[in-house]
């Protein structure tokens, strides 16, 4: 399990996860996501492509983070997710409130064109 973070050319910051999305590591991705929103850094790309599973803890750490960014102005886009990931994703209703790309370069482009207002 690894989270490593990076600025994009967009002016958003990119955030990758790999492994499993659980108690083992929420807590680190929440601490990593609302150190980034502390730097003011509130358009972030969570990048799941490498993610093997989340969990529930997984969810309520990346909902906490997306409220937190949209009280700022901001928003998270999510990106590269596998074809179970997507389906829980879309079980619980996040594909609706989330912005979810097929790749990291389409999530930095979408978080671009998006007004804070949207």
């Amino acid at each position: 399990m690894s989270i490593w973070d990076e600025p994009t050319a967009e002016e958003s910051w990119l955030v990758g996860v790999s492994g499993r999305l659980d108690h083992s590591q929420d807590q680190l991705l929440e601490e990593t996501l609302q150190r980034l929103l502390d730097e003011g850094h509130y358009r972030l790309i969570v990048d799941l492509n490498q993610v093997t599973y989340v969990n529930s803890g997984g969810l309520r750490c990346l909902v906490t983070i997306w409220r937190q960014a949209r009280r700022q102005g901001g928003d998270i886009a999510l990106c590269g997710l596998s074809e179970h990931i997507s389906k829980v994703f879309s079980i619980v209703g996040f594909d609706k409130i989330f912005l979810i790309y097929p790749d990291c370069a389409d999530a930095a482009r979408g978080l671009a064109s998006k007004s804070p207002s949207d």
